[in-house]
């Protein structure tokens, strides 16, 4: 009987144990480029990134080389300054693999290591299909982010994961200008995948900072020039999502500006697309930050709709969507379509805006209509790359290129995905929600699909493409669902690995307490069946539970010693959440429900008890803060 209790050290606790421990031992003997001190996976997270070590008589640059399979996969870098004391991260080794990493002085000095690796897990995912040559590949690989079990991995030109990341890492990854990572956490807030906010991370795995904001992170970010980052978020008491971005500050984690799209735009059911709800009702997954206007972009799902902002009044300037049903007040902010061929994008992602002001994004193509009646099947859809000319003194819209529909269903995705622009005629189109249910291509997201992927009833794809000219130069198949894909360098000179604690920056606010007293009796301690889990992280508490859908339940924190009770309202009611975009945090028991407690605005001794309908249950668990 009772709760299962146990503390949790965050991950940038984990790490700054970890390298207070590797480097004590690298201090504690004397290490040359003859005998180099070497730790593989430095930082816990990162299998195929190592930490070489070691000192030289006299200042010398390096050259640091993995040696590839083929020589084409060689992954190669210099890092910028000179020195005698070496520290060389390696990024780029195989798996299950006994690798050479080859180290080269400028004095002449020159060792071959061995680094041996393990085998990775299962959701380390292989490439079913990989067509492209190195010419065109180079030494960059392909990093995408998973929403189906898998995990985030860079794959060089021959389909080999030279990365991976064993943390549930949601949403988009980004490179920063200081050459670091940026990506959503793995501390989830609320269901079904918001997060506390970003974690800052170089290639080796260290997380730098912890971005957090008190309604949650999901789906995109955005470096300003000035560093701060633009968050896409929402109000989570006021009972809809994903409405909301806020700009944050680089430093401090303090939020500096917000925009909310409920100030300009009608909600549920106005221009609902065929996943909308009262909730969701915008689903709002990509921002774009424009220089040239000083304007934001954003892409919102469930209104099929791209809306542009002005960045200082918030101000809404232009809709790129079908204008179907909007009311007769907000059909000055559509665009007229001229020329042919022309299609609307339906439940798009990744919206961006071009140098030339061009509008690029990734249109899903979900249902292809605003009219239910007139919904096109999964089987007979497409989704595609496209961009499109917009005029915005005469109001019209031109589409000018577009790549996927040719390729009907097998490129279909209705939901997630993204593109990328690199210069006039050179793109990259990522359709990475692709999947099948009993051989039926799916009209619904395949980040949901648990149970049927293991019992072998649903297959997932993934399918990245980059043209150039119209002529595909990669393609790459991976059997799981993808969020994004970007490609990138594993080395950068911007990342260079500094040593000391990482930071968490800003809040989670305060958690919504509920006021009144729900009347119980005293009931003993909380039975097994409810599965009963409290966890204690560095700024939170985590409650776990199991309960019939609509049960009455309060998790309550009495105070002791005249401190304050606190008491929060435990939501049972299960959402059918129509826009499923990452499953990987989803419980396989449907009656189980998370619930997390900031402990920001706790100060003193709390006995923790749980209200279940009429009955009050103890925990045997007592906190102070």
């Amino acid at each position: 009987m009772g709760v299962d209790f146990r503390e949790v050290v965050h991950v940038i606790d984990k790490q700054t144990e970890a390298e207070n421990a590797f480097l004590a031992e690298y201090a504690a003997g004397t290490y040359t480029i003859e005998h180099p001190y070497v730790k593989l996976n430095p930082y816990l997270i990162a299998p195929l990134t190592a930490l070489v070590m070691f000192e030289t008589a006299a200042p010398a640059f390096a050259k640091v080389t993995v040696k590839g399979k083929a020589a084409a996969g060689d992954m190669m870098y210099r890092p910028v300054s000179c020195a005698k004391k070496m520290v060389l991260p390696v990024y780029g080794l195989y798996e299950d693999y006994d690798n050479t990493v080859v180290i080269e002085l400028s004095t002449g000095e020159r060792k071959e290591i061995k680094i041996r690796t393990e085998k990775a897990p299962d959701k380390l995912k292989k490439p079913t299909k990989i067509e492209t040559t190195p010419e065109y590949l180079e030494d960059n690989v392909i990093l995408v982010s998973p929403t189906s079990p898998a995990f985030t991995a860079a794959y060089d030109y021959a389909g080999d994961a030279r990365w991976y990341n064993t943390l549930n890492l949601a949403f988009d990854v980004k490179r920063l200008r200081n050459g670091r990572l940026i990506m959503g956490t793995d501390r989830l807030v609320a269901p079904p995948y918001h997060t506390t906010g970003l974690y800052e991370m170089g290639m080796i795995g260290k997380i730098y900072k912890e971005y957090r904001i008190p309604g949650g992170y999901h789906h995109d970010e955005w470096e300003m020039e000035n560093g701060d980052l633009l968050i896409l978020t929402q109000e989570l008491p006021r009972g809809t999502v994903e409405d909301m971005c806020v700009m944050v500050d680089r430093h401090t984690g303090e939020i500096l500006k917000s925009w909310d799209h409920q100030d300009v735009l009608p909600v549920y059911p106005t221009g609902g697309s065929g996943s909308q709800d009262a909730h969701d009702w915008f689903h709002n997954n990509a921002v774009w930050y424009d220089k040239r206007t000083n304007s934001l972009t954003f892409s919102g799902r469930h209104q099929d709709a791209i809306i542009n902002r002005d960045f200082e009044t918030g101000k809404l300037n232009w809709i790129i969507g079908d204008p179907e049903g909007w009311p007769e007040d907000m059909q000055k902010y559509f665009f007229k379509p001229v020329g042919e061929p022309f299609d609307w994008q339906y439940e798009q992602h990744a919206c961006m805006i071009l140098p030339n002001g061009n509008v690029m994004c990734f249109d899903n193509g979900h249902y292809r209509s605003k009219v239910k009646e007139n919904y096109i099947p999964a089987k007979d859809n497409f989704s595609r790359g496209v961009i499109y000319h917009i005029d915005t003194d005469n109001m019209t819209i031109e589409q000018v290129w577009q790549y996927g529909k040719e390729r009907g269903a097998e490129f279909f995705s209705c939901y997630i995905c993204n593109c990328e622009y690199y210069e006039p005629g050179h793109y990259m189109v990522h359709s990475g929600g692709i999947g099948k249910l009993d051989g039926e291509w799916l009209n619904f997201p395949g980040a949901a699909l648990s149970d049927e992927l293991e019992s072998g009833r649903a297959e997932l794809n993934s399918i990245t493409v980059e043209l150039k000219d119209d002529k595909v130069m990669y393609e790459m198949h991976l059997p799981a669902n993808y969020y994004r894909a970007e490609k990138l360098h594993l080395y950068d000179a911007g990342d260079v690995l500094t040593f000391g604690a990482g930071e968490r920056l800003g809040t989670l606010g305060h958690t919504e307490e509920f006021l009144t007293e729900a009347p119980a009796e005293p009931a003993g301690m909380i039975p097994d069946d409810y599965h009963a889990k409290i966890a204690r992280e560095a700024d939170r508490l985590v409650f776990k539970a199991s309960f019939e859908k609509g049960t009455l339940v309060m998790l309550n924190l009495e105070g002791q010693k005249g401190t304050e009770d606190r008491r929060y309202f435990v939501p049972t009611t299960k959402r059918p959440f129509l826009a499923m975009c990452v499953g990987t945090f989803l419980e396989h028991d449907a009656r189980a429900v998370e619930f997390p407690v900031s402990t920001e605005a706790l100060n003193g001794t709390y006995k923790i008890t749980v209200t279940i309908d009429d009955k009050k249950y103890d925990t045997g668990i007592q906190l102070t803060f």
